[in-house]
């Protein structure tokens, strides 16, 4: 059987997920109308519309083709799962919408993939859609990959038209890989826990075989494991008695400690000292957040975030404490949806309810210098939106690093703040662009920058929770919408409570909260007005004692409607 392994890479929403399932129903690995997207195992990715995790799958061809495809995320916080694909194939099919012609991610994937030597097949999809731009999309892919118009394959995912065509070419463009040696060398490209076979890890087998009930170390990790089962994917897992050099598929491990089965790391042999094969870069988290269970709820939260990691290695975690808000982890992303995702996973797969922080860019500091992280920023939009994205870049503190054409597409390259890309800029793009533009994104470096951490205080009492590093230009802005926000949110106390912002001990804003006056001369009924003074001046002197003595009581209510801003 000639082994032919490949990724489908595109832009979110271009159409890989139903790409596949007419694959498999056209190689008879599934019967027709067996379901739609059945790649996207989760019941988030089927809801949204979107390819989270990576899914490996084998397919038959002609009766002498071994298929092996890995449906990939598009999404710019996924790009991560991406890297994890291309490395396990020797090909990939460059997916691009015909009613939406060549994104920011595109491009972005066309960079890994060079950078791999991975063999490309050029495919415009959805040509059934009146919308359909083919002879535009063809163009713009011609001059993005340097190609002829007849190495392109035009396909409809939704009608199965083309396929077949995609399907050949797939085995006769595709390179089958080169087995490396005669020793058991496997790349682990993803992994997940299963309750009775322990981490279950998806492999490619690199060099030798893979066999049922061989011994097998892990070499970064030095875990020791009998492979209980082995096999590979066909929607379902399909047990073997052994995977050969080059298949893709699965090793059921035994292990029972998540942190012994690392995404990246190579199986070999038990005693043998055979090289780690080359791993995968290392994910970057780039935003950082908070999240906050309900107190009964720390323990399961704990134990949850563990078992995420085991199949996203981007996620890190560690414990914090606040006095307002409880115990609870400090947790970093890859991104906005990335949060969204494990926030949403949280809830749906373990019923654990959690409060999340403002989210914030990973500051760091050297030497005493305050850095921040800056990202290469490119954006694809059409020639004349050009001028409104380059003064919106601006406004967001970018520095232009220069522009590139083809066809009736502008590709403009910047490098940005993170922390100015990270909350509304995709949305502010999408308005100035008319909703045109694309973008996507990629760490560079860190750079200095002139950073203050605005500190909250409530009663003079800081809430560590609601501090945040900020550019200090900025900083004003914050701390009175800050203030303002929590006078209107917490509750009016039995004495005049002071909300403050500060930078380090000087404050620049603040707001109070007005005590709620008891009218201790409504029993008086006449008499001297001197005894009327004398209890108000009573009363305003138990206010400052309580001021000064008591403690303001603020309800978690009041940082969950903070924190949603």
């Amino acid at each position: 059987m000639q082994i032919r392994n490949f990724a489908i890479v595109a832009h979110i929403d271009h159409g890989k997920s139903t790409l596949a399932d007419r694959m498999l129903e056209i190689t008879g690995t599934i019967k027709a109308g067996s379901g739609e997207q059945l790649l996207d195992t989760m019941e988030l990715e089927k809801e949204r519309g979107i390819t989270i995790k990576l899914n490996p799958v084998r397919m038959i061809w002609e009766g002498k083709y071994q298929l092996n495809l890995i449906d990939t995320p598009g999404h710019v916080d996924f790009s991560y799962e991406v890297s994890r694909s291309l490395a396990a194939v020797e090909g990939v099919i460059l997916l691009v919408d015909a009613s939406s012609g060549v994104q920011a991610q595109t491009i972005s994937n066309l960079h890994l993939v060079r950078q791999l030597n991975l063999a490309v097949i050029p495919v415009v999809n959805k040509i059934d859609l009146p919308t359909a731009m083919k002879e535009e999309t063809a163009l713009q892919l011609m001059e993005l990959l340097d190609c002829q118009e007849q190495d392109i394959v035009y396909v409809s995912g939704k009608t199965g038209e083309g396929v077949r065509e995609l399907l050949n070419t797939i085995a006769s463009k595709i390179p089958p890989p080169k087995p490396e040696g005669s020793a058991t060398r496997a790349l682990v490209f993803d992994s997940f826990y299963d309750s009775y076979l322990g981490v279950v890890a998806y492999l490619k087998v690199v060099g030798g075989s893979l066999r049922r009930d061989g011994r097998y170390n892990l070499v970064a990790t030095k875990a020791k494991f009998q492979a209980e089962q082995v096999g590979y994917l066909q929607i379902k897992r399909v047990p073997t008695a052994t995977l050969e050099s080059g298949e893709i598929g699965y090793v059921a491990t035994g292990l029972k400690q998540v942190a012994q089965c690392r995404v990246g790391d190579t199986i070999v042999e038990l005693g043998s000292q055979t090289d780690a094969l080359p791993g995968y870069r290392t994910p970057k988290p780039m935003v950082f957040a908070s999240l906050f269970p309900e107190p009964e709820y720390e323990r399961l939260l704990t134990a949850a975030l563990e078992r995420l990691q085991l199949s996203d290695a981007s996620l890190v975690f560690e414990p914090i404490s606040s006095p307002a808000l409880g115990a609870g982890y400090r947790v970093g992303f890859l991104g906005l949806l990335h949060l969204e995702i494990i926030k949403e996973r949280l809830e749906r797969e373990f019923e654990i309810s959690v409060l999340v922080t403002t989210p914030t860019v990973a500051y760091k500091t050297e030497n005493d210098l305050e850095l921040e992280p800056w990202v290469d920023l490119e954006i694809v939009a059409p020639k004349e939106k050009y001028g409104q994205i380059a003064k919106l870049a601006s406004s967001a503190r970018a520095v232009f690093v220069g522009v590139e054409y083809f066809a009736d597409q502008v590709l403009a390259k910047f490098e940005a703040p993170l922390s100015e890309i990270i909350v509304d800029f995709f949305d502010r793009l999408k308005s100035v662009s008319s909703g045109y533009a694309s973008m996507d994104y990629q760490f560079k470096d860190y750079r200095p920058a002139d950073l203050v951490t605005v500190d909250l205080l409530i009663a003079g009492e800081k809430i560590e929770a609601l501090s945040q590093k900020v550019i200090r230009s900025k900083s004003l802005s914050l701390g009175r919408e800050t203030v303002e926000r929590l006078k209107q949110l917490i509750p009016r106390q039995s004495f005049e409570v002071s909300i403050q912002a500060a930078i380090g001990g000087k404050v620049i804003a603040r707001a109070d909260i007005p005590a709620l006056r008891k009218d201790v001369t409504a029993k008086l009924y006449g008499g001297d007005v001197t005894r009327k003074r004398k209890l108000l001046e009573k009363q305003k002197k138990g206010k400052r004692k309580m001021r000064l003595l008591g403690k303001v009581e603020v309800p978690t209510s009041v940082f969950v409607e903070l924190l949603r801003r």
